[in-house]
């Protein structure tokens, strides 16, 4: 299972640690969603999600404001004994001292946001479903070819580098070269990304290891990028029939996601870069609604239709 440190929290939101004697090591969130703990103030535990983050906004701290000293220790302690990960403070506020008193007691770290309640919890929801969605690593290469993610693959060898060095010199961009972690964000989105040790490097076979951000610029590389299209690549076939009007789509499926999927047969003369940037263009217009194969389709249709009305007037 996935998980995020509340440290990578801290620092990715720049949060202000109001409990800086809990030792935040080895607490991690294991939930995407967050939850705001108004019904929980009143005393409502049924159905509570002790995995999530929870987050405090003025409603809740207004709330809190308007208890007694005596049921604000019994609400807190009802809160703070179930083992939610931390609590967030939006918009600055302040905890009051009870509260930090049984946060400190039972280990649950308090922290702070100046950003307003909703911005901090879309972008935490955001954040959370890209950092704990369910990831595989794939054999591959992954470039953004005019905004769509284009993943390579195919053996060892046959090119896939090569190809990825020739669109970044065309002006796209590398997400990652050999090794490509695909995270399953949503039930229609993948993302890929460059593992730590790979980041912006291309691997070429005679050449060795090349930066391709020292070489090409920072323009030339991307962290993170949707996958779109596989292009799949294998040695030409000469007993193989290869589809060369694209009227059905072929997919591939990562993590029970579905990709359309293209096979490009690999032989001498070809421009794998070119074909790649072909591919990409054309799947953004079937996207758009426009299909050429079926365009070339109907027209072949209106084409035997006309002859045979002409054929139908001279009889």
């Amino acid at each position: 299972m996935a998980k995020v440190k509340i440290k990578e929290l801290i620092e990715k939101f720049k949060l202000e640690n109001l409990t800086p004697d809990i030792d935040l090591k080895g607490i991690k969130i294991t939930q995407p969603d967050v939850n705001r703990p108004a019904l929980q103030m009143a005393g409502y535990f049924e159905h509570f999600d002790a995995a999530r983050l929870q987050v405090i906004g003025f409603v809740e701290y207004t709330y809190m404001e308007s208890l007694s000293e005596e049921r604000k220790r019994e609400v807190y302690e009802m809160l703070m004994s179930q083992p939610f990960p931390c609590v967030v403070f939006s918009r600055e506020l302040r905890p009051d001292p009870i509260f930090l008193e049984i946060a400190l007691k039972y280990g649950r770290p308090v922290l702070s946001t100046k950003k307003n309640t909703s911005v901090f919890m879309a972008e935490a929801i955001r954040w959370l479903n890209v950092k704990l969605a369910p990831c595989i690593t794939v054999h591959g290469v992954l470039v953004d070819v005019y905004g769509e993610g284009v993943l390579i693959t195919g053996e060892s060898g046959i090119g896939k580098s090569e190809a990825a060095l020739e669109l970044i010199k065309r002006g796209h961009r590398l997400v990652t070269d050999d090794a490509v972690e695909l995270r399953k964000v949503s039930d229609d989105t993948l993302v890929g990304s460059a593992p730590d040790v790979t980041k912006h490097l291309i691997e070429l076979r005679g050449i060795g290891i090349i930066d391709v951000k020292a070489l090409f610029g920072a323009a030339s590389v991307k962290d993170t990028q949707s996958v779109d299209l596989v292009i799949r690549l294998e040695d030409w076939d000469k007993d193989k029939e290869y589809d060369r009007l694209g009227l059905e789509e072929e997919y591939t499926e990562y993590l029970g996601n579905k990709i359309a999927c293209y096979t490009l047969p690999i032989r001498p003369g070809r421009n794998l870069a070119i074909i790649c940037e072909s591919a990409a263009v054309n799947h953004r217009q079937k996207k758009m609604g426009y299909n050429a194969a079926q365009e070339l389709y109907s027209r072949f249709q209106a084409s035997m239709a006309k002859k045979r009305e002409e054929e139908d007037d001279d009889d």
